[in-house]
């Protein structure tokens, strides 16, 4: 099965005919299906020429944002989804304000909300929250098991919308059970739901962070006391989008400053 390879601006032609299809080394077209990809060498024919992408990927710090502006939001997706979006795992403890093992997750994140901004992401969303900006709408978010939070957050974990909503792991599925998995359906009937636009967004984000190159480094997020958390971001690769997002991570759920930053690191 090829389940990413490439991503198209717009991958059927008006004919109904693929924008292009996928060759092994013996020349053979691999059909999309449920069967695993063998190792081996692919080729991509397309109907006209194609560029390399270049859309940059975002740099994304696991986290739990606190705070008055992601309240309400926190609020909003327990009440919608009182379960992991993901697994299905109820959150049985919640109704009594035990939500152990569950995070609310922004699917979009907001530390990187200057991104959004910029590029009016906002237009997506068409229920707006009661404060706190378009990116913490209810449509930008699930609550997830803390685990899988951890792996959707660093874009190892997807969810496809273009796909029936299926469960896409780009490491092996650790669980045995979840990758190939789709969505309940109760949960996509709510009206409320994460809008596609930014399940899309997040499932473009981890084909570039995972298959683009040598893929996005895989970054260090615990530092327990009495380790020096700066001196670990400054070794790090893309030390200064690193510390940008930590910072922006920490601030962006009181307030948020649309001006870069820079920590003069190299």
């Amino acid at each position: 099965m090829v389940e990413v390879l490439i991503i198209p601006l717009d991958h059927i032609v008006p004919n109904g005919t693929p924008f292009f299809h996928i060759n092994n080394e013996r020349g053979e077209t691999v059909e999309k299906d449920q069967n695993p990809i063998l190792p081996g060498k692919y080729y991509v024919n397309a109907k006209d020429g194609f560029c390399v992408n270049n859309e940059p990927v975002l740099t994304r710090t696991i986290s739990l944002g606190t705070g008055t502006r992601v309240q309400p939001f926190r609020t909003a997706i327990r009440a919608r989804d009182s379960r992991c979006y993901i697994s299905g795992v109820p959150a049985n403890l919640g109704p009594m304000g035990a939500w152990w093992g569950f995070d609310v997750a922004h699917v979009f994140p907001l530390a990187n909300e200057g991104h959004w901004r910029q590029n009016n992401y906002g237009r997506w969303i068409t229920i707006p929250p009661r404060e706190g900006g378009d990116i913490n709408s209810v449509q930008n978010g699930i609550l997830l098991r803390s685990d899988l939070h951890q792996l959707f957050d660093k874009f190892a974990l997807i969810i496809n919308p273009d796909d029936g909503y299926k469960v896409v792991f780009f490491t092996p599925d650790p669980y045995g059970n979840l990758a190939g998995s789709f969505i309940d359906q109760d949960l996509l009937s709510h009206p409320e739901r994460p809008v596609d636009q930014v399940l899309r967004w997040h499932f473009r984000q981890a084909v570039l962070a995972n298959m683009r190159g040598a893929g996005e480094p895989m970054l260090e997020h615990d530092f327990p006391p009495g380790v020096d958390m700066i001196q670990e971001i400054i070794s790090s690769p893309r030390a200064a989008e690193v510390m940008e997002a930590h910072l922006f991570d920490r601030l962006s759920t009181e307030e948020f400053s649309a001006a870069p930053l820079s920590f003069g690191l190299c």
